[in-house]
């Protein structure tokens, strides 16, 4: 699994340029930090690559995962994850209702209650899997997004500055455990910071403004 972005460029809608032409190329397992000031159009990027783009941006360029040009495809046929700084769980359902949520409609019945608890076990978290979200910690509903997010399969990951809420001594244990899971599966990732402290060693960073990016530059 790979991400390449090819000529990427984002636009407000009265055709003002808010991220000038770059390239990137994301191997697997490998983790790519975009970094800059509030406002300079990562999120909005990240919008872009999921297919969430807002109407008030225009993008040019081209989105390929694993050899596929993603341009033209639904949100839902991009097989993208994300992780934002809010952990997004349905709080009317269990942590593992919410993990079940995100399995595949080919799984029915049993079969989705029995796979979200037995992901619930591989994460040490099966105590909760009958517990609601506002009765867990701010780092567990953490870790159950993430799992929840890597049962629906992604083959790419974003990451929009989700450790940013969390204390410093849980920021660092999750940080460390969410790209460990990541690079065990061999996912690409692009991660979105405003703290160096939350780069992995040895990954490509970015700072903005990215028209300075090299083509195809990854850590090794």
């Amino acid at each position: 699994m790979s991400l390449e972005l090819k000529q990427i460029a984002l636009f407000t809608r009265d055709g003002a340029p808010l991220i000038a032409p770059f390239d990137l190329s994301v191997l697997p397992g490998d983790v790519a930090c975009l970094m800059g000031p509030s406002g300079c159009g990562k999120s909005t990027l990240l919008d872009a690559i999921a297919g969430h783009l807002n109407s008030d941006f225009t993008f040019q360029g081209e989105i390929i995962l694993n050899g596929v040009t993603l341009n033209h495809c639904a949100p839902h046929q991009r097989h993208v994850g994300i992780l934002f700084q809010d952990d997004l769980l349905f709080p009317h359902l269990s942590i593992w209702e919410n993990l079940a949520f995100a399995l595949p409609n080919a799984i029915k019945g049993k079969a989705r209650r029995q796979q979200a608890l037995e992901a619930l076990k591989e994460v040490a978290l099966e105590e909760l899997a009958h517990s609601y979200p506002d009765q867990i910690s701010g780092g567990q509903r953490a870790r159950v997004a993430l799992v929840r997010m890597l049962l629906a399969k992604p083959q790419v990951v974003l990451l929009d500055e989700p450790f940013s809420k969390l204390d410093k001594a849980l920021r660092s244990q999750f940080r460390h455990w969410v790209f460990t899971q990541l690079a065990e599966k061999q996912i690409p990732t692009l991660l979105v910071t405003h703290d160096e402290a939350d780069v992995p060693c040895g990954s490509a960073v970015f700072h903005w403004p990215w028209q300075t990016l090299t083509q195809g530059a990854h850590h090794a």
